[in-house]
């Protein structure tokens, strides 16, 4: 855990080829903390992951990154997308490039997208937003909550970081 209580997992690891078979992106150990980190799961989360592996090899690396943390607890699913021949799958999603992640709960869809590889810190932000869409709810506090409410027009958020 990090300073604030937050998950800090800094890496994960390459595409590393082992006798013919690509190893796992998640370590054993960094399993281990994810197994404890889920433990906290309310409700259900799906990912849908939109990749597009002949022009973007990193997309690969992000599909099968959402594939092993589906493996890591029941209450996550996995939903695998063609950003290209899923179009109709992308246009509902308003999914704008590829490699990209949707993190939705069961039933809602909160607008969660990360685009790229979430490697090094964004993968504890990641982390964050399952377990945040899970509880349904985003941590904030009520007088954010209120200000929030008087936005009268649609606001486009959109947060950018460099690989660490």
């Amino acid at each position: 855990m990090g300073p604030s209580g937050a998950l800090t997992i800094v890496g994960i690891e390459g595409s590393l080829l082992y006798s013919g078979k690509a190893m796992p992106l998640i370590t054993d150990e960094v399993a281990g903390q994810l197994k404890e980190e889920f433990a906290r799961l309310v409700h259900p989360v799906r990912l849908a992951v939109f990749s597009q592996a002949l022009a973007d090899p990193e997309s690969e690396q992000v599909k099968r990154l959402v594939e092993e943390l589906a493996n890591v607890d029941s209450r996550i699913t996995a939903e695998t997308y063609n950003f290209v021949l899923d179009k109709e799958k992308v246009e509902s999603l308003g999914i704008r490039r590829s490699p990209a992640i949707a993190v939705m709960g069961a039933e809602k869809d909160y607008g969660i997208r990360m685009y790229g590889l979430p490697s090094g810190y964004e993968f504890g932000t990641l982390v964050e937003a399952i377990l945040d869409v899970s509880s349904g709810d985003s941590g904030l506090s009520d007088p954010t909550r209120a200000a929030l409410k008087e936005i009268t027009k649609p606001v486009h958020v959109q947060v950018f970081s460099t690989p660490t």
